[in-house]
This record gives C-alpha cells, sequence and structure tokens, in this order.
C-alpha cells in the first residue's frame, strides 16, 4: 500500500551532491534540500539571474523570492514504474492548473529537466511550486497552541471542500501534506495520488499511507483502472488528523505500527471494536473526529466537507464571547494552573484511558461533557448512566464492550480492583440514596475535575448492595443527602 522505492532513492547526503547549492535547474537556482519521499525530492530555490520573462510568474521584485522544485526522475526506473511517475505528475499539474486556490499549495510551471552530466536526474520532471513555511507534521512535533488548532483544521476544510467541489480527491490527506504559509496559511499539497472524479468515485494506484486509509480500501479489490476512491477517503483521513491536531500527534486507533493501526481500522470498520479517542479531545472536535471516522461509506457520505465548515462555523458562532483565542466548543482557553501542562494532560488522559479499559469501559468512563459541580439540580433519587462513546448509545444488545464499571470505594482509584461485577449500560435508570462529594477525583473529556460521587443500589442478589456511581457517568443531578465517608 504504499509507494514503490526505486534506483531514485539514495540517502539524503547522495540527494544533495545530485543537485547541490548553485545548481541551476530551469529558471531557478538551487539554495537548500528541502526534503525526499519516494518518488520525489523537493529543494528551495531562488529565481536565477536573467531569467526569462513569464517563466513562473512575474520577473523582477514582483515574482516570488523562493520556490520549492519538485524533482521526480524517472531515470533507470522501469518502464511500469516511469509511467506512474509521468501520471502522479500528470495529476499534480492538471489539480494545480484547473483547480487553483488559497487553500492549495500553488504550482507556477512544469517541465523536463535537461541533465546529461547528472544521469540520475536526467529527464526528471520538475515542478515549481510555492515555497511554504513548514508542514503540520513539523508543528504537531513542536507542539500547537490551544487557539491555532481550530484554525488549522479549518483552512484544511477548506481546501477539501474546494478540491471535492471541484471534482477532486487528495487521497493522501496527512500531516506532512499539509503546508504552512509564512503568513500561518493553510495550503493543502502533494497531490501525486490525487483523482478526478468521474460521477461519484476516481481511481488511483494501489497506494497510500496506511495510517490515513479508511476501513474500505484495506479490502478494495483492485481493477484495471486501479483502486476506486471517493471523497469520504479524504473525511476518513480528516479525522485521522482532527485527533492528532488534538492529541499530541497520536492516532485514534492503537498499534505499535502502521500495519497494526491498520488491522485495528480493520477491526472497527467491521464493527468488532468501537472507536475510542483520545481524551485530549475536547467535545466539539471529538464528535466532528467521530462523523469523520464513520465505519462505512455510506455512513460517512453525509459529513461532506461543506457540512463540516458549516458546522465549524456554527460553533464559532456560539462560542463564549470574550474569550481569547477562542473558537468552536472545545477550544476555550483557561487559566493555566500546575496541572495544566501538556505533559500533564496527556499522562492523566493516558491513565484514565487505562483504567476505562481495565475496568471494561471501552474508554467511556469519562464521558459526560457536563461534569460541574454548580449544573442545576434535579429532583427525586434516581440517576440515568451516560456513555459518551456514540456507538453505545443505541445499543440494544447490551454488548459488554460498552458496559460501564461501578466502583466498590468511591476513595479509591477507580481501577480495574475497586469495581463491582454487575455492570451498568447507557440510558440505565439506578435508584440513588445520597452523594458524596469528596470522593476519588476523575477528570472529563473537557479537562474539568469532578469528586462528586453517587452511592446507587444493586438489584437484589448482587454480591454488593451498592455500589458507585461518578458523576461523569451521568448529567443528573438529583436532590440527595450527603453520604457518610466510607470507612469513616
Amino acid at each position: 500500500m504504499t509507494p514503490p522505492r526505486g534506483p531514485e532513492d539514495t540517502t539524503e547526503h547522495d540527494r544533495t551532491e545530485l543537485l547541490p547549492p548553485g545548481r541551476r535547474v530551469g529558471d531557478w537556482v538551487v539554495t537548500e534540500l528541502i526534503g525526499a519521499g519516494g518518488w520525489s525530492t523537493v529543494y528551495a530555490a531562488r529565481p536565477a539571474e536573467g531569467r526569462r520573462e513569464g517563466a513562473g510568474g512575474p520577473a523582477g521584485p514582483a515574482g516570488p523570492a523562493e520556490v520549492a522544485l519538485k524533482i521526480m526522475p524517472t531515470a533507470g526506473l522501469a518502464p511500469r514504474q516511469a509511467r506512474r511517475i509521468v501520471e502522479s505528475a500528470r495529476r499534480e499539474v492538471a489539480l494545480g492548473r484547473g483547480a487553483g486556490h488559497p487553500r492549495l499549495i500553488g504550482l507556477r510551471e512544469s517541465f523536463v529537466l535537461a541533465a546529461p552530466d547528472l544521469p540520475a536526474v536526467d529527464g526528471a520532471i520538475v515542478l515549481v511550486m510555492e515555497r511554504a513555511a513548514g508542514s503540520l507534521r513539523e508543528l504537531l512535533d513542536a507542539g500547537v497552541s490551544g487557539a491555532e488548532r481550530g484554525r488549522l483544521i479549518e483552512g484544511i476544510c477548506e481546501g477539501l471542500a474546494h478540491l471535492h467541489r471541484s471534482g477532486w480527491v487528495h487521497a493522501d490527506l496527512k500531516p506532512e501534506n499539509v503546508l504552512l504559509g509564512r503568513d500561518g496559511s493553510v495550503k493543502l499539497s502533494d497531490f501525486g495520488l490525487a483523482t478526478e472524479l468521474t460521477g461519484t468515485h476516481g481511481y488511483v494506484p494501489p497506494m497510500g499511507t496506511l495510517d490515513y486509509l479508511p476501513p474500505e480500501r484495506w479490502r478494495a479489490p483492485l481493477g484495471e483502472l486501479g483502486v476506486q476512491v471517493r471523497p469520504s477517503a479524504d473525511i476518513w483521513a480528516l479525522g485521522i488528523v482532527i485527533h492528532e491536531v488534538f492529541a499530541s500527534g497520536t492516532s485514534p486507533f492503537p498499534g505499535a505500527t502502521p500495519v497494526a493501526r491498520g488491522a485495528a481500522v480493520q477491526e472497527y470498520g467491521e464493527g468488532r471494536a468501537p472507536l475510542r479517542m483520545d481524551l485530549a479531545v475536547p467535545p466539539f472536535w471529538r464528535a466532528l473526529a467521530a462523523d469523520c471516522l464513520a465505519p462505512t461509506h455510506a455512513a460517512r457520505a453525509p459529513h461532506t466537507a461543506e457540512s463540516l465548515l458549516a458546522r465549524i462555523a456554527a460553533g464559532e458562532a456560539t462560542r463564549d464571547r470574550g474569550t481569547e483565542g477562542a473558537g468552536p466548543p472545545g477550544t476555550e482557553a483557561r487559566v493555566p494552573g500546575p496541572r495544566d501542562t501538556g505533559a500533564g494532560r496527556r499522562g492523566r488522559a493516558r491513565a484514565a484511558v487505562l483504567a476505562a479499559v481495565l475496568c471494561g469501559t471501552a474508554g467511556a468512563v469519562l464521558g459526560s461533557d457536563a461534569v460541574r459541580e454548580g449544573v442545576s439540580a434535579s429532583p427525586g433519587g434516581t440517576v440515568k448512566v451516560f456513555n459518551a462513546e456514540r456507538g453505545c448509545q443505541d445499543r440494544a444488545d447490551r454488548d459488554r464492550q460498552c458496559s460501564l464499571g461501578l466502583a466498590i470505594d468511591p476513595l479509591r482509584p477507580y481501577a480495574a480492583g475497586n469495581v463491582v461485577p454487575t455492570r451498568v449500560w447507557h440510558g440505565d435508570v439506578l435508584t440513588a440514596d445520597c452523594r458524596l462529594p469528596d470522593g476519588q477525583p476523575v477528570i472529563d473529556e473537557e479537562d474539568l475535575r469532578s469528586t462528586l460521587w453517587f452511592r446507587v443500589r444493586l438489584p437484589r442478589g448482587s454480591a454488593y448492595p451498592a455500589a458507585w456511581l461518578p458523576a461523569v457517568r451521568t448529567k443528573d443531578r438529583p436532590t440527595l443527602p450527603g453520604c457518610p465517608v466510607p470507612g469513616g
């Protein structure tokens, strides 16, 4: 599923020697190596002296001070490999000329390089492209501020919406292919696998980046024209990117390697595993990502880039006015304290996920997005169980994967050794007889801390007469007396 690696693949040192700084390529002079991949090498370049008028834009001060040269060699390749390179370049040129947009990296010109003194790149296809300041992957590695995350995702959606309106599918959306301008603008790039739609779908070579392929791609048949692809494949990849932006670059699917994560994607797509997202993803973006990551094309198709943009705009319209750097719900800034460092949040989130897995809760332990001590109270002595995991909210079969655990002791860590055998599910109504305001703290998906617990009665014959429900598992706040401190 990954692009083939041919004779053009050398070490970075070798590549630098192939086109060293100062080498003229068309009307440009190489200044430095930017990066290398399986099919191409990208160099930074400046206009050459005596550059001809109209080469890639106006000459002189109005022209670009620097561009990126994408060199796609074909020398020494087998005919089939060479055809793939040429077809990839053709797609990039066709899209660059026909679907220009501020959210797509600009293509200035293309030509074939004549370099008889450098046989490895003689006859290579050269794409002269707009120079970016960096990639989203580099930004994720360095750390993204909360205020920037929503803006980045919105920019990606704008680029995808334009591509899809223009009849194209990107087919290789990932942080490496999201570039950032010097002004911070978002630009989609690398259209080597992009395909023009014929009706509802197009065809691409059986290649791609494993971590961003939707479940249907793993079992798609290879026909004469390639593998079928539709815009919903880009929406799936967008869901992965949203998760990465908020979860420090991590995928929502477990595994130490892309192949292992791909196996987890297939299990999810076949309904054998639920979708588990990092608790660092705020509720608004969590819901957006969950829709992008619907397990089938049919379930994902209604969530177009246009509709996602509209939801983001609606979220911005309802944001908390006056909050600096506010974006859609879930991106609000808060005054940081000692527990608000990125490493601290990630560590707590991972610990909570581990506890959830040990308890068999499928990551739904910290489900409620309304866990606040100040919510309005509801009269009566009942609480309805709430599971934040969408796939577990409509299940009538009471699958154990969607069950939630009740604690034996609210003052002890909420882990496997502190859970009663009786399980509960989303929507179950439990009888509560008192509340404990100062129990073991539990952190919800918004990183809000709650120490509130409810003591609930268990059915007759249960191993324990009562157990404890953390407030994060219900949206109810019944008026109840205080509980005596267990063991006190």
